[in-house]
């Protein structure tokens, strides 16, 4: 394992940290550790883990919002927004601005024609290239967003809807926190504890701040392929007060914000990205014993055609995804299988949920209710990371990851 770096000492600080940042090209002269602290003047703490405690800071840019790209698993030709209850949204399309409020017209409906979206709200209708709903001011409102008799959702942001392809393209513009929530919310199981909540957090955020631009047209999407997103959850809620607890807290690795990936269930022991043959990943993902699966494996069993079964490979996560894609994700949940026929019938069996790297979600859980608190959770399952506080600088700014399936 590679063992963590040694901290700078306090007497590092004065007019070192000055000259640092007059002259920023000196920063190639700095060894890594000495350029974070000269940068933030905050002093890295150990505590128990090889997970540093809240307080550090690592090297990097203040991006505020990030660009969703939501609903596009449905491919939509038709969408409805509306302004939540008490809320005013500013349309623009075109050369039209006009408002939807509760107190009036609330709603409108934006369907794509050629390469145009057409907009109809109450007698009016426009015909433009997009559209665009914000707060009066510009800012983020709340929204209720929906393809008709197929899904609805509502949101925190600004919204932006282009054709793109035969379909629409809904981009949704938020808070990073707002963004945290909503993935903490969509991902966390049933009662877990707050703690593993915490940890979520942390993951959720480290992947969101070192993975943006995954999609042409927007950072993310609300998927697994990159994280499920969905509603922003109540602010009494456990995931919400996980995520104010941890606010801008996120991993960090060789001085770099870590694409952190994680699972549902691990079958045991968490894998690296070249074990399931992904290419190598920043942050190398030691595998490490997860105590919780070994004695309690997610077990499953699947039915599949002869002519998927001939491509499924044992430890081939690109492989699995294609089945998976093709017959739904339940078809093959994990990497850790055994195939046999039975009467002319492929008969998958095996334990785990999802590609089984990272932090695994069954045994956060698990470690939480032993009593672990989210640092010693995160150091178990990211060993020799950082916590580190965000926004900070990081220099030289992370490059852009594959894209690959967070879960």
């Amino acid at each position: 394992m590679r063992k963590p770096q040694k901290l700078p000492d306090r007497c590092c600080a004065g007019s070192r940290i000055r000259r640092v940042r007059m002259k920023i090209t000196r920063l190639f002269e700095i060894p890594v550790a000495l350029r974070l602290f000269a940068l933030s003047a905050v002093v890295l703490i150990p505590v128990r883990s090889p997970v540093l405690a809240e307080g550090s800071r690592v090297t990097g840019s203040t991006d505020a919002d990030l660009r969703i790209g939501v609903l596009g698993l449905f491919h939509p030709v038709e969408l409805t927004v509306s302004a939540s209850a008490g809320s005013a949204l500013v349309v623009r399309s075109g050369e039209e601005r006009f408002v939807l409020e509760s107190s009036g017209v609330d709603s409108a409906a934006i369907r794509i024609s050629d390469y145009q979206v057409v907009v109809t709200s109450g007698n009016r209708v426009v015909r433009a290239t997009e559209f665009t709903a914000t707060g009066r001011k510009g800012e983020s409102a709340d929204f209720v967003l929906a393809v008709p008799g197929r899904i609805t959702r509502h949101y925190r942001g600004t919204l932006e809807i282009k054709p793109s392809a035969g379909s629409l393209i809904a981009i949704v513009a938020m808070d990073r926190e707002t963004a945290v929530a909503s993935v903490v919310a969509a991902e966390s199981m049933p009662e877990t504890p707050l703690e593993a909540l915490k940890a979520q957090a942390v993951a959720a955020r480290s992947y969101l701040v070192a993975s943006r631009g995954r999609h042409p047209e927007f950072d993310f999407c609300d998927t697994t392929h990159c994280q499920f997103l969905r509603e922003p959850p109540a602010p009494a809620s456990a995931a919400a007060r996980a995520v104010a607890a941890t606010r801008g807290l996120v991993l960090a690795y060789d001085s770099h914000p870590v694409a952190a990936m994680y699972t549902r269930s691990c079958s045991g022991h968490t894998r690296t990205p070249e074990e399931v043959g992904l290419a190598a990943a920043a942050y190398p993902y030691y595998s490490v014993d997860c105590k919780h699966c070994l004695a309690h494996p997610a077990r499953w069993s699947s039915r599949i055609p002869a002519q998927d079964a001939a491509t499924l490979r044992s430890s081939d996560e690109s492989a699995r995804l294609n089945i998976d894609r093709r017959l739904g994700w339940s078809a093959v949940p994990s990497n850790d299988f055994i195939v046999k026929t039975e009467r002319d019938q492929i008969i998958v069996t095996g334990t785990g949920q999802g590609h089984g790297i990272g932090l695994c979600q069954s045994g956060a859980k698990a470690m939480a209710e032993e009593g672990a608190d989210f640092r010693q959770i995160l150091g178990h399952y990211y060993p020799n990371t950082m916590i580190v506080n965000w926004p900070a600088q990081i220099w030289p700014p992370p490059a852009s990851p594959e894209n690959r399936p967070v879960r």
